[in-house]
């Protein structure tokens, strides 16, 4: 293999100086696109929404504290309806 002359050696190393920074600005623009939270939230507001309102719901007892309002309301009046162990009464 033939030596390489010196000005060779240094238009090599431009070369790859300007793909490394072709390299690096790519990144730099997919990784502010992957940290974008902003932007998938607004994207997918409605489905995040729904999420935070379920959660919400679940954390507060609510499912609980429903069915024990439905099974406290069940103890008076005519039995109705039976869905399982729960009762639908109607008041007199």
């Amino acid at each position: 293999m033939a030596p390489r002359s010196a000005d060779h050696v240094r238009r090599d190393i431009e070369r790859e100086r300007d793909d490394l920074a072709a390299a690096v600005g790519h990144l730099r623009t997919e990784l502010g696109e992957a940290a974008d939270l902003r932007g998938k939230l607004r994207a997918h507001l409605p489905v995040v929404l729904a999420g935070a309102a379920t959660a919400g719901f679940v954390v507060a007892g609510g499912l609980g504290a429903t069915l024990r309002y439905a099974a406290r309301r069940g103890r008076e009046g005519h039995e109705r309806g039976r869905v399982g162990r729960w009762s639908i009464f109607e008041r007199d």
